[in-house]
């Protein structure tokens, strides 16, 4: 129950936060401006449409992730409150799992939003509706959650500004790590071992990215879908693990 009272606090405290809608607006409005750019491509605008459609919510949605993510607890601190949170009969663990499911919860309500307003798009268009679009919306949100830890573990032992730049930087490389495991190959000695211990180390968020599937109508099976899923989960559970570690021994007198 404290869990789950505090991920409501966060939920409605996230509603009324401005760059939350702001973000949100600009997503809508890039999903909507693919029915301007598709006048000015010859073919495949479907897949223009699709193409866009994903990356924007892709896009809005891990900067909701990161940027309200890293305040969850500095926010706390800033504003002193934190200390009367540590004083109540409330673990500290228990605080920082309200904290994420609560941003967790307004992630799903934007990405249901953003994906409704591509669904419109498309219906508006014409364009089939396919379930692996539903497939890839789903590791997309997946992919928010672990995003979103990460944010959340920077956030407890670092200021806010590095801690968005932590995140922007693990998210990045998330999305290169066969690159620097391919890089790391052809090299020797130190250099290999930093970008293999990368590569196993940093979450591989180009696992969520079925796009590509997407826009060319690719089946994916079940089987893979829960091999992302489970490894999805699995790496967020860590983090989380690891920043209530973290979080727990920190000293905040």
């Amino acid at each position: 129950m404290k869990v789950l009272s505090i991920a409501l606090n966060t939920f409605r405290e996230n509603l009324r936060d401005k760059l939350l809608y702001n973000l949100l607006i600009f997503a809508l409005l890039m999903i909507g401006s693919s029915l301007l750019l598709m006048r000015l491509t010859l073919g495949e605008f479907h897949r223009l449409i699709l193409d866009i459609g994903l990356g924007s919510i892709n896009f809005f949605g891990v900067l909701i992730a990161i940027f309200v993510g890293i305040g969850l607890v500095s926010k706390e601190i800033e504003k002193k409150t934190i200390y009367t949170i540590v004083s109540k009969p409330v673990a500290r663990y228990q605080f920082l799992l309200g904290k994420y499911l609560g941003l967790s919860l307004t992630l799903l309500v934007n990405t249901v939003i953003m994906a409704a307003g591509l669904l419109a798009v498309l219906y508006l268009q014409d364009v089939p509706v396919h379930v692996v679009l539903f497939k890839a919306l789903g590791m997309v949100f997946l992919e928010f959650m672990v995003v979103t830890a990460v944010a959340l573990l920077f956030s407890t032992f670092s200021s806010a500004t590095l801690s968005a730049i932590f995140t922007l930087a693990v998210y990045v490389i998330g999305h290169l790590t066969a690159d620097l495991k391919t890089f790391g190959q052809k090299m020797e000695g130190l250099g290999r071992n930093v970008l293999e211990g990368m590569y196993y180390l940093l979450p591989n968020l180009d696992r969520f990215n079925l796009k590509g599937h997407v826009t060319h109508q690719i089946e994916v099976p079940a089987s893979d879908l829960l091999v992302i899923a489970v490894y999805g989960m699995a790496y967020t559970a860590f983090l989380l693990m690891l920043a209530s570690v973290i979080f727990q021994r920190r000293d905040f007198r």
